[in-house]
Formats: C-alpha cells, structure tokens, sequence
C-alpha cells in the first residue's frame, strides 16, 4: 500500500538517495539541505512511500512564465524520480494529480512545464514538447568577423545597471512565448548576486537617437563565463545574448569576438530561430546539446483568459478531451476584442468547434504548431472552419526558453 505526502525536513537524507538512484552520484562536495532551512524557497517537494521507503517523488517550481503578452503562473516540474523497483507500477499519475493541484489551488499555476529526459513518460499527462533548449558553439576567430556598431558603446555592467539589465531580458522575454520572468524565490534578488554569477555581464548601450530608444539606454547584454585556459581548447560560455537592437546585437558578438587569440570557442546558450544569429556573416552554429522543453495546460480558462491575442473579434468554441489528469477535459469558449485581450470560459457542446487532446491543447497555446500540424499528428479533429482563426490568434510569437530547472 503506497501512501502521498510533502517530502519534509525528516525525508531530506531518503530524498538524496532516490535522486543519486535516478540521476546519477552527486557531486564531490555536494551539502544536503539543512532540516533548517527546509523547504527552499520556492520549491515544493511530494513523495510516495511503500511502508518507511521513498519510491517517487516529484517536485514542482513557483514560475511565472511569458506567454501571448502575458505573465502566467507556472508549476515548473522537477526532480522527477522513481525507485528501479517501482517504475511502471504508476506512482507519477498521484504524484503529478498531486503537486499540480496544489499548484493551482494554492498559487493559481494554470500552466506546468519540464524539461523531460524522456518525452514518452509526460505526454500521458497532457504534455508536449515546443521548443528545445540549445547549446550551440561557434568558432571565435569567425566571430572575430562581426564588425560592432560605431553608434553603440560597449560597457561592464555595476550593481548600478542592474534595473536596466532585467528591463531588457523582461521586454525581450515578454515579446515571446515561454522565457521564464526570472522573479520570484528562483532568481537572486540582491543585484550583487545576479552580477557575481557570471565572470562579466557587457551592456549594450546606443548614445545616438535611435526609433524606440533614447540615448544613453541599455539595449542589450551578454552575462558570460571566461573559462580556463589560454588557447584554442579554451570556450567562453556565455549564458545570455539578449538585444533588442541590431546594432547591439552586432557589437556584442564582436565583444566575444575579440577574445579569438585565446579561445577556441564560443558557447552559447539559446533556443528555437534565436534572432542573435541573423547578425553573423557566416552559417556556422553547431548544436552541442539540445534539452527538449514540454507544456502542460492545467487550468483551460485560466491560462487561455487575459492573453494578448490581437485587436478583432473572435469566437472560438473548442473542446479538450483525453486528460488523464481529468482538469481539462470539457467545452469552453475563446474570445477577443478590441481591447486585444482574450477570455475563456466554459461553453456549450451546441457551440461545435474543435476537439483537442491536452497536448495538442499545448501545441496551440505556444504556438509550436498550427491547427494543421496539430491534426496531422491526431491531437485535434472534427469542426475545421476556426483553424484559420486560432492560428492568427496563437501563432504570432516564437517559443523561446533560457532557464534550466
């Protein structure tokens, strides 16, 4: 007989265990969370137990995340592990129930993401996989080609630069679907923290009038590690490259550039058609490492409600049939308006429309996919005479992701 629970300060040493089972030894020197500062911040851990043994556990992330325009709360799933014994006894279906429930109720997380090592296990929950997280490395004596913008100065960010540093990822990351916020217990709060994560953050600033900025504003940066080493086996990581200017963009490459006499190359972490990549003269951008990244609608009205989904009206009746986890299974109504604001609300069966399982539910609300695509994998079928709709509403931003969890 299995029993659900929070995993707490007593279950801390019993949940060690179990990840260094399911994901490897951990690191030398690794420090178990003290009983005192349990639970960390931000994170809230479930395990089943068979008698006095931790079998599985699941723990969910409190996220806001981007979409359509939107800041929505997000259950980021992490942590995942079931005991060698137990697996495909069904321990995750309580587990996943469980912490998205307590998600929903208590933080009003309508939607759930992961980073799966195996699609297959998640997509019976309603998952699907829109984007991938990449790494991707490029040669720095190519880079060294980039010719900066003469109208864009270069500077080290101080804690001084801190606010314009998170406006500019904030307006990047709200033009897309799926960026993490990056506020919240998650994300260091202190300026002097976020700056002594990396080995330099470079701001991008245009001194120049410029359509949309004015003189003198921060328009992009690049947070990046230097490395080890002095020769061509040495790689610069960089773990953002955020601009919302070209010439910016152009500069900023042309910085990493500059490093070519003593490194090889340079690695960068990005996602999806990463416009960064328009500003290089050549084709080369090898992929090293690519994390699919996976979407889960838990609460249909309140992930589809407050979206910016353009300036006409639109009714769109649609069904969700098929959830396992039983949250979105029903009829419900999308509308817009002038004001470009969406609405979602239970509907009819009468209304016809559309019938979606969860993921492809998924697809559609990040906008990965068109209806067409959608139908083609067998995740949608019946009424077709909204598709062309839905596609305009949904399908105008790119899925973008940068935060591993």
């Amino acid at each position: 007989m299995s029993a659900t629970r929070p995993i707490g300060p007593a279950d801390i040493a019993a949940s060690v265990t179990l990840s260094a089972e399911a994901f490897g030894d951990l690191p030398a020197g690794f420090t178990p969370p003290s009983p005192d500062a349990w639970p960390l911040p931000g994170r809230h851990s479930w395990g089943t137990w068979e008698g006095d043994r931790l079998v599985a556990r699941v723990m969910g992330r409190e996220y806001h995340s981007w979409w359509h325009g939107r800041e929505v709360p997000t259950c980021g799933i992490a942590g995942v592990a079931v005991a060698a014994e137990s697996r495909g006894a069904g321990l995750l279906d309580d587990l996943m129930r469980t912490v998205l429930d307590e998600g929903r109720r208590e933080r009003g997380e309508v939607l759930s993401t992961l980073y799966p090592t195996a699609p297959g296990i998640y997509r019976r929950y309603g998952y699907e996989v829109v984007t991938s997280l990449l790494e991707v490395e490029l040669a720095t004596a190519q880079l060294s080609r980039v010719t900066p913008d003469p109208a864009v100065r270069l500077r080290r960010a101080t804690v001084d630069d801190v606010d314009d540093l998170r406006r500019v990822y904030a307006s990047w990351a709200a033009a897309h679907n799926g960026p993490l916020t990056r506020t919240g217990p998650s994300f260091p709060a202190a300026a002097d923290e976020l700056l002594g994560s990396f080995t330099a953050v470079t701001l991008a600033v245009v001194d120049e009038p410029v359509v949309g900025h004015r003189p003198g504003e921060v328009v992009g940066f690049a947070s990046w590690h230097r490395g080890t080493g002095y020769d061509e086996t040495s790689t610069i990581v960089v773990d953002d490259l955020v601009s919302l200017h070209a010439g910016a963009t152009r500069s900023l490459w042309a910085m990493l550039g500059s490093h070519a006499s003593v490194t090889g190359r340079v690695r960068l972490s990005t996602s999806g058609e990463d416009p960064v990549r328009l500003a290089l003269p050549f084709a080369e951008w090898r992929t090293t490492r690519q994390v699919p990244y996976m979407v889960r609608v838990h609460d249909v009205a309140g992930a589809l409600t407050g979206l910016r989904l353009g300036p006409f009206d639109a009714r769109v009746p649609f069904s969700v049939e098929g959830d396992l986890l039983g949250t979105t299974d029903g009829h419900w109504l999308l509308t817009t308006g002038a004001d470009d604001t969406s609405t979602c609300v239970p509907g009819d069966a009468a209304d016809g429309g559309p019938v979606l399982a969860p993921r492809g539910l998924a697809l559609l609300l990040s906008g990965a996919q068109s209806c067409a695509a959608v139908r083609f994998a067998g995740l949608m079928h019946g009424d077709d005479g909204s598709d062309a709709v839905l596609d305009a509403l949904l399908g105008g931003r790119q899925v973008h992701v940068r935060d591993y969890f």
